[in-house]
């Protein structure tokens, strides 16, 4: 805005807002809203959040009027001959028509009481006047109120709904001539969707300039804030209702458009190079211009692929025309394209861990969303995963998972990280080919960074996952507990088709069974016992269809004979006295707590179940078709058949992924708000289900809600084990395989040879001799996912509060457009900066992280919480969303 006095002109109009009441509609007053501003910051910073709720609360007519100002303003000059001509048309007059509604949206979606009246005023029908006759007579701005009640004439049409209108602008001014993308010739339309960047779905990239760059920054940014209601929703409320500009976008039954945006916003994204675009001491470079672009281009994307669309009670529910055609992708140089551009974002913290540059060891950005990203497409494209999977790429991402797991189970603002990577690598190992491709050995360990590396390891991809595995479930100090299934169900999954375990795995899930086994675990709660099965489950697996491949685990059960032996006869007497035993034990000798007990950590693993479903395709190179001959795009056509897996499978738990320390972080909301994962089936039910592939359907699914309860409670609700309720899973339990193999080779064993903890070469030779009788394979069976309402609603969450702490990041090139509104998606708190760092010389942040916490099974929904409220906390404001 340049001089002072112009800013003072601007910041009284803005007091006239709110102060003085009707304002005409014909005023030049409102000119000055995109006349006046030089800057988002202009804009952020003077029209306060104060400003803009005084006026929405005492002068709603004022507001209405400046939207349909700005929103007017922007359909002439988007429809101008002439724009953006700086003397005509002026490309500024665009930009802060678009800023002043993004910052005003969220202050009205943050009002439940003014829902009745956004939803006819954005949404109900209008007319207008002619696009001619407004540039014709240069006239401010083509509608009102009284417009919308005119009669007919000359001047006025019948028009779309004032959000569709604008989200469509928006779309078109993402590829208009000279202001996103290169100036067009004379003659030639002045929207082009052409593709930003080469990658997917085109070979060359566009001139761009960094004037190009910032006004796709500003309109993504828009674009997000009408995306944004869904904060305003409670996550129990969000799948169901939706809302309407993200179904609005998702539905658009233009190919072009889609495919346009679609490939934009995935080709920039992965071509970002942080390497390439970063200077030494990074973290003290406060504005990256192309890393906010590539902050935007992935937020908008994640929002538009993952977004479900509501159903609606007598209508087919529409496509969401971004997944559908994510999941068409099909050339292999496409997947190549996509695989490299993840592989070079995840790799950084690899990377910067072994670098000297004090600036490369700051947090590297959109981890967790790359992650999501990565899981989204993996979950929707059957060819994808098959990729992945049989060129051996899966290996490269098992390894980077992994890292950001172990990296991160110590941090309490980081576990939603941690429980996305465990349903990724449960997303893959529902693959035949994947748990095969495992079998392959590992030879790169010595060169992983510390947080990963495991010492001494020797052994295949296989070992490695189970060990890191059996480091995450013991070393994390019960944090993790929510996710012990998913992790688990990861080794069920691919038990069958293990090879050559080494004696170290081998010694590492029989620990795992008998920290699963032992009565204090077992008797912690009422479902503790699911876990034990599902680890039988898997050791059967291996025993029933790898024996002579895998003679060390054979030996490692055979050490641990008693334990099985045990859990035969197991009552409720015998397990308390067990547990008495081993209390007096630790108390006399001083010895420490099994790290899976409930003394140790919480133990608790209610929050997930898992479905057990058949597996039958194998997939495999030749699903991946070679590129088309003709289309523009060689993503696919719409007469192509739907049976893809465009609708994902549910996390079988859920947290909020890393929430990064800012002036605010986001907290948990009730733990009981969120789906927990379906209980598993009993054998007998497991067995009379059909073969068929996974089930990566989230339509219409309800099946995650149930579950049932035979334990007792105490009269003040804590759990209470009983004998009945021992009686209802201890005979379903999956205990014949081990017993009758330890029966029969103890029998053919001298008893000497097992008395070692290491088997020699004779002893696993004679064990691989043996046939067993009466050992037959189990049907093989997978432990996938399958959505809720509720687990939709974790989901969302779970991305928007990526969004959120993103954009409240100002110092780096955001605006904060959600900063101090009351959202209900998640809890919100501030916290008081600490003095200044020299990284940080505008005040350090110490965020308090606190994680979504999902739990998938019977439901047992508390009471509402306090309703929201805006008081304030130690440190700042405190935002707790309703329950």
């Amino acid at each position: 805005m340049g001089a002072s006095d112009s800013k003072l002109v601007f910041k009284q109009g803005i007091f006239k807002l709110s102060e003085e009441r009707h304002i005409p509609a014909d005023d030049d007053y409102w000119t000055s809203f995109w006349e006046l501003p030089e800057s988002a910051e202009d804009i952020f910073s003077l029209f306060a959040p104060a400003d803009v709720r005084r006026t929405r609360d005492n002068a709603l007519e004022n507001l209405e009027t400046l939207i349909l100002a700005v929103t007017s303003r922007l359909f002439i000059l988007r429809h101008h001959p002439s724009f953006p001509d700086p003397e005509i048309a002026p490309e500024r007059d665009a930009l802060n028509c678009v800023r002043i509604l993004t910052r005003v949206l969220p202050y009205i979606y943050e009002k439940e009481s003014l829902q009745p009246w956004e939803e006819t005023f954005f949404w109900g029908q209008r007319r207008k006047r002619t696009r001619t006759a407004s540039i014709a007579n240069e006239i401010l701005f083509d509608e009102s109120q009284e417009v919308r009640t005119r009669t007919a004439s000359d001047d006025f049409e019948e028009a779309k709904p004032l959000a569709e209108e604008l989200i469509d602008t928006l779309v078109d001014l993402l590829f208009f001539s000279d202001l996103t993308v290169p100036k067009q010739a004379h003659g030639r339309p002045k929207v082009t969707y052409a593709i930003w960047q080469s990658g997917v779905g085109c070979n060359a990239s566009i001139p761009t300039t960094k004037e190009h760059e910032s006004n796709r920054c500003e309109i993504l940014r828009l674009l997000l804030t009408l995306a944004s209601q869904s904060m305003y929703l409670p996550p129990s409320h969000l799948p169901q209702r939706g809302t309407r500009a993200l179904t609005h976008i998702c539905t658009c039954p233009d190919k072009q458009v889609v495919l346009s945006v679609l490939c934009s916003l995935l080709n920039t994204t992965l071509k970002y190079n942080p390497a390439s675009w970063r200077v030494p001491y990074n973290t003290l470079v406060l504005k990256d211009p192309k890393q906010v672009l590539v902050t935007y281009t992935l937020q908008f994307l994640l929002v538009i692929v993952l977004y479900p669309i509501p159903d609606q009670p007598g209508i087919v529910t529409p496509k969401n025309f971004y997944r559908h055609f994510l999941g068409r992708l099909h050339r292999p140089q496409d997947f190549q394209f996509i695989v490299d551009g993840m592989t070079r974002i995840l790799n950084q913290p690899l990377h910067a861990n072994s670098s000297y540059i004090p600036g490369a060891h700051s947090s590297i950005r959109f981890a967790p969303e790359i992650i999501m990203l990565f899981w989204e497409i993996t979950q929707c494209n059957k060819r994808f995963r098959s990729f992945m999977i049989d060129t051996d790429r899966a290996h490269d991402f098992v390894i980077l998972i992994l890292f950001y797991a172990l990296e991160y189970k110590g941090d309490a603002s980081k576990q939603g990280v941690v429980r996305m990577c465990a349903f990724l690598l449960q997303t893959l190992s529902v693959e035949v080919n994947f748990g095969l491709g495992l079998n392959k050995t590992f030879e790169a360990q010595e060169t992983l960074p510390t947080a990963i590396r495991i010492a001494g390891f020797r052994g295949t991809y296989a070992d490695f996952l189970i060990q890191s595995i059996y480091n995450l479930i013991t070393t994390s100090q019960g944090k993790l507990s929510a996710i012990y299934p998913a992790l688990l169900a990861v080794i069920h999954n691919i038990a069958a088709h293990l090879e050559g375990l080494s004696a170290v795995t081998c010694s590492k899930v029989m620990q795992l069974f008998n920290s699963m086994s032992s009565p204090s675990f077992l008797m912690a709660n009422e479902t503790n016992h699911d876990l034990l099965r599902s680890l039988l489950e898997s050791m059967n697996s291996i025993v029933e269809r790898q024996y002579k491949k895998n003679p060390e685990f054979v030996y490692a059960i055979l050490g641990n004979r008693k334990r099985f032996e045990a859990l035969r006869s197991f009552t409720l007497e015998s397990g308390q006295e067990e547990i008495e035993r081993r209390n007096r034990r630790r108390k006399e000798t001083g010895a420490s707590h099994d790290p899976l007990e409930p003394n140790s950590t919480r133990s608790s693993v209610d929050s997930l179940r898992s479905p057990t479903t058949s597996l039958s395709r194998v997939p495999t190179l030749g699903d991946v078709p070679e590129e088309a001959d003709d289309g523009t795009f060689a993503i696919g056509d719409d007469d192509d058949d739907d049976t893809d897996d465009e609708e994902r499978p549910t996390p079988a738990a859920s947290s909020p992924s890393e929430i990064p320390s800012r002036t605010s972080s986001v907290a948990s909301i009730n733990e009981d708000d969120v789906p927990r994962q379906l209980r598993g089936m009993s054998e007998k039910a497991r067995g009379k289900m059909p073969a068929g592939t996974p089930n990566f359907s989230r339509q219409n699914s309800i099946t995650s809600l149930g579950g049932y309860s035979v334990a007792g409670q105490s009269q003040t609700g804590a759990f209470e084990p009983s004998a009945h309720w021992i009686e209802s899973w201890l005979p379903e339990l999956p205990l014949h395989t081990a017993l009758t193999l330890i029966q029969q080779l103890t029998a053919l064993i001298p008893r000497q040879a097992l008395a070692s903890e290491t088997a020699a070469p004779n002893t696993l030779h004679k064990i691989r001799e043996v046939q067993l009788v009466g050992v037959d394979p189990s049907p093989i069976r997978i432990q996938s996912f399958e959505w809720s309402q509720l687990a939709l609603g974790w989901y969302e969450s779970l991305l928007w509060g990526f969004i959120f702490s993103s954009e409240m990041q100002v110092a780096k090139g955001t605006v904060g457009i959600w900063n101090s509104t009351s959202i209900k998606l998640f809890r919100v708190q501030e916290t008081a900066p600490q003095g200044p760092s020299l990284t940080s010389p505008r005040g350090a942040v110490d965020a308090v992280g606190s994680n979504i916490v999902s739990r998938i099974g019977s439901i047992n929904l508390r009471g509402p919480t306090s309703p929201s409220t805006t008081g304030p906390a130690p440190g700042g404001q405190n935002f707790r969303r309703n329950g």
